[in-house]
């Protein structure tokens, strides 16, 4: 009996690594190609997220793990995503300018378009493209806007660590989410790759498709 279990173990163990070994290999190809099966890699890198982040923090950098997820699930999610009607955006506090004058509430920081910041240009451009705009000051901020704004689909901009925590949180949640990474980490003063974010506007512009 404890010899069959030992045995269970093991090749629990090993599959456990081998399948996680394939959804990491899987997820790096991601960031140059399309790839098969993206949602369900994701879903092993999930499951695995923790023994896997600690082995990046230990030899490599986990903002590169995050980086490779965010990218599977994007692939994963970018069908469901052009089908979705009431969308939103969801732009971190962080990438407001230092001197913002913009009061913050219980749906995000309440934007005045001053324009010293990348923010108002966004807001700009999600009028245009059907969206509404959110700046939050933590993911915790989204459970209240959804509340208050039912949306069906969430395209965020963050970091590679905020986007896979969200998308992991609004998962099951008849959500689906896409994200665009900033150009940088941290706290304060980060950079939107503003590019990369009228690229996807464009691409799921509901006018088009």
């Amino acid at each position: 009996m404890y010899s069959f279990i030992g045995k269970a173990l093991f090749f629990t163990i090993i599959f456990s690594v081998l399948i996680s070994i394939s959804a990491l290999l899987v997820s790096r190809i991601s960031l140059k190609r399309n790839v098969w099966l993206a949602g369900f890699f994701s879903n092993v890198l999930d499951f695995f997220y923790l023994p896997i982040k600690y082995f990046f923090c230990k030899f490599s950098d986990p903002r590169i793990l995050d980086k490779w997820i965010v990218s599977l699930k994007n692939i994963a999610n970018a069908s469901d995503f052009s089908k979705t009607k009431n969308r939103i955006i969801i732009v971190p506090h962080c990438v407001r300018s230092l001197d913002c004058p913009a009061p913050s509430t219980i749906f995000g920081i309440q934007c005045r378009d001053c324009g010293k910041c990348i923010v108002s240009q966004l807001r700009k451009d999600a009028v245009k493209y059907g969206y509404d705009l959110y700046i939050t000051t933590g993911s915790s901020a989204i459970g209240n806007i959804l509340k208050n704004k039912p949306a069906d689909g969430l395209l965020g901009i963050a970091c590679n660590y905020e986007i896979n925590k969200g998308m992991c949180a609004l998962n099951g949640k008849k959500v689906v989410t896409y994200g665009v990474p900033l150009l940088n980490d941290g706290c304060y003063n980060t950079i939107v790759d503003y590019d990369k974010v009228i690229e996807t506007l464009k691409r799921f512009d509901k006018k088009k498709i």
